[in-house]
């Protein structure tokens, strides 16, 4: 299967790996612009799905825009057959999200419908949810608003951080 990805920090390098190692065909990682970094904002430095797509010799591809007409222009031309997305960042144009014959699918770090848009870790841990877990569901205009297909519950230890959790997560 034709793979479009999308993500940009951490918590999707290893979806990003399962896909690549999975045998499946990726068309391209699509990732936030690089970013100033550090003191000064003086050092410019490629997401950890930029680094872990050009590790794996994947190309990489950081829109300023996901509605530009160029960028919808080379996802049309990669044709693919399925968008797979964890943590982008951004709301996905339904110019894309109609694009795969397969669907777009996020990867949710929490039980939806519980813990719907940004920072759904931060949430579950703050208002002393007993577990969370990571949603597959189908992506639709409205913020993750779209069916889910599959939900896998985990725990949350009493001590864990939100990092600690973000990690555990992220590997499910």
């Amino acid at each position: 299967m034709k793979v479009l990805f999308f993500g940009t920090p951490e918590f999707a390098v290893p979806a990003l790996a399962a896909l690549a190692r999975g045998g499946h065909r990726l068309a391209a990682a699509v990732t936030r612009p690089d970013q100033p970094r550090g003191r000064g904002q003086s050092v410019v430095e490629a997401s950890p799905v930029a680094r872990e797509a050009a590790r794996l010799g994947i190309p990489i591809l950081r829109p300023a825009r996901l509605s530009d007409p160029e960028f919808l222009a080379q996802a049309r031309a990669l044709a693919p057959d399925v968008i797979a997305l964890a943590a982008y960042g951004h709301l996905i144009p339904s110019a894309l999200l109609d694009l795969p014959p397969r669907g777009a699918w996020n990867i949710h770090p929490s039980l939806l419908p519980r813990w719907r848009g940004p920072a759904p870790i931060h949430r579950a841990i703050l208002a002393g949810d007993a577990e969370t877990g990571v949603a597959i569901m189908r992506m639709v205009p409205r913020l993750d608003a779209g069916p889910v297909a599959l939900m896998e519950r985990t725990p949350i230890g009493p001590a864990e951080t939100r990092g600690d959790l973000a990690t555990r997560l992220a590997a499910v």
